[in-house]
């Protein structure tokens, strides 16, 4: 691959939710994205990122860093590990490139990257954080709505009293479905101690961040009926050395490692390591999926199903149906 670019762009878009989508920190009606293209005079590849404020990124400070790479006349891949920390920048610049390698040699990025993919992978599909009722309406209409026949849910709950009604009026719904809950660092220990045994009697399967990512070390002396998941907890691999006796499981999230290249990199020490995978995403595009998509080979649970929250998607989008995902499409990267 030419370590040479002619050219790097990006912009922010705007992509209206076809719902509002909230967690225990909030709530949003859009999703704002920063889109990337590097050209090297005859190839153009994309990628995409999504600025979160929980890790003290803004499109703004994302579009600086994108611009400070491109007077560098000798990037690429490796180097572009050390010139931006992980994040949402280093992400759609990581996987522009790794979308441009794919269009120079012809082949498929994960062909590229050396890992097999299977034609379709099952994906969870998240129900936001709402009353039970709510909660339990917006799963059943899963079933009937263009989102296809979801196998999984994922249910984000906010640290209150009626997070085990949210649970127990959803199993009623969909009583055939596997559910994942995920409380992005909502809940308390007592909290935690007085509803863990009853979720595990309802069958859930993962408990993604249950506490602070400042504060769990607690996770060390709490019983694990069901595994946890280290989320908020784990950007890269440099964050599983203190997770052994707090968390089975990692949430893998390309806007968290900083691209694919680092995620890659993350699955495999985290597997040798003994932990479990979800690949996980932001609300996104099709476009901020696709590189995520590669990783589904080296996952126990995957939660990629951003595009499904939109009102609209990308022209090329990822194919979803019936609650999986298939290869992405050569017209929209990789």
């Amino acid at each position: 691959m030419p370590t040479s670019l002619l050219s790097i762009e990006a912009h922010e878009e705007v992509w209206p939710l076809r719902q509002p989508f909230r967690i225990s920190r909030g709530s949003r009606t859009e999703a704002q994205v920063v889109a990337l293209t590097v050209n090297d005079g005859k190839h153009t590849g994309c990628g995409e990122g999504v600025p979160l404020a929980r890790y003290n990124q803004s499109v703004a400070s994302v579009l600086a860093q994108i611009k400070s790479t491109q007077s560098d006349e000798n990037l690429n891949r490796q180097r572009l590990q050390d010139l931006l920390p992980a994040g949402a920048g280093r992400n759609a610049l990581d996987c522009a490139l790794w979308d441009l390698e794919a269009k120079i040699s012809g082949k498929g990025s994960w062909e590229l990257a050396n890992i097999p993919i299977g034609h379709e992978v099952e994906t969870s599909f998240t129900i936001s954080l709402d009353t039970p009722e709510k909660m339990a309406a917006a799963a059943s209409a899963a079933f009937t709505q263009a989102l296809g026949m979801p196998g999984i849910l994922k249910l984000k709950l906010g640290g209150d009293h009626s997070d085990l009604a949210r649970v127990e009026t959803v199993h009623e719904a969909v009583s055939a479905t596997r559910l994942l809950i995920d409380a992005n660092e909502s809940w308390s220990p007592e909290h935690y101690q007085k509803i863990v045994p009853a979720l595990k009697q309802l069958g859930v399967e993962l408990i993604e961040q249950p506490f602070p990512a400042k504060a769990d070390e607690v996770l060390d002396v709490l019983d694990h009926p069901i595994p946890v998941c280290a989320d908020e907890s784990c950007h890269t691999t440099g964050d599983l050395s203190s997770l052994g006796n707090r968390y089975e499981v990692i949430n893998v999230k390309l806007d968290k490692t900083g691209g694919l290249t680092e995620a890659l990199r993350l699955c495999e020490r985290a597997r040798d390591s003994g932990f479990k995978l979800l690949i996980g995403c932001m609300v996104c595009t099709s476009l901020g999926i696709a590189p995520a998509r590669l990783l589904a080979s080296f996952a126990n649970w995957i939660d990629l199903d951003g595009p499904l929250l939109l009102a609209r998607d990308r022209d090329c989008p990822l194919p979803y149906a019936n609650g999986r995902i298939g290869i992405p499409p050569r017209d929209l990267w990789g």
